[in-house]
């Protein structure tokens, strides 16, 4: 049913399973004896999240923050709203942030900064799709999935109007469904 409004694929399942069990032994080689905290950002990062922790064979800690910038757009509004804030403390902590896309960099700076105002030892980035097109704000993630052109995407947790998360994989929406 959702497949209609999908205009291509751009990144398969399968190749989602790969690029986290890259980033997966990768981030387990750089946080070894570390015990960092991932924070996954709400409500996005949630799939990709849950795939790339399979592949992370070190001691850490899982935590959640709600983050919306979108606000049921097809475009960052670049006004960031805290909606879930964290359970614990990340001071004196490596913190690692799981994005299902970075876009303009304008969340994932508010963010970083305010994690690490809150006393964290070090904030880097994990995404599964980067998108520097879309930039407007200076800001280069650690880990990268893959890099994807200047298209509004759904599926693997990206939505429209909150639709379209559940998809295996990454899709362009066709215009005609946003543009009613």
């Amino acid at each position: 049913m959702l497949e209609k409004d999908i205009e291509k694929i751009l990144v398969t399942n399968e190749e989602i399973v790969a690029i986290s069990k890259r980033l997966g032994k990768q981030i387990t080689e750089d946080y070894r004896d570390k015990n960092p905290v991932i924070i996954g950002l709400l409500k996005g990062c949630l799939p990709f999240m849950a795939e790339l922790i399979k592949h992370i064979d070190i001691y850490c800690q899982i935590e959640l923050m709600g983050v919306q910038s979108y606000h049921g757009g097809t475009e960052s509004s670049g006004n960031v709203k805290i909606t879930k804030d964290l359970d614990v403390s990340i001071e004196n902590r490596h913190v690692l942030i799981a994005e299902d896309i970075v876009d303009t960099g304008k969340t994932i700076n508010v963010v970083k900064n305010l994690l690490k105002y809150r006393g964290a030892l070090s904030v880097e980035v994990v995404t599964l799709l980067d998108k520097p097109s879309g930039r407007t704000e200076d800001f280069t993630p650690k880990y990268i999935g893959t890099t994807i052109p200047k298209e509004f995407v759904v599926g693997f947790g990206l939505d429209y109007d909150e639709f379209y998360r559940n998809l295996p994989y990454i899709g362009v929406l066709k215009p005609e469904v946003y543009n009613n």
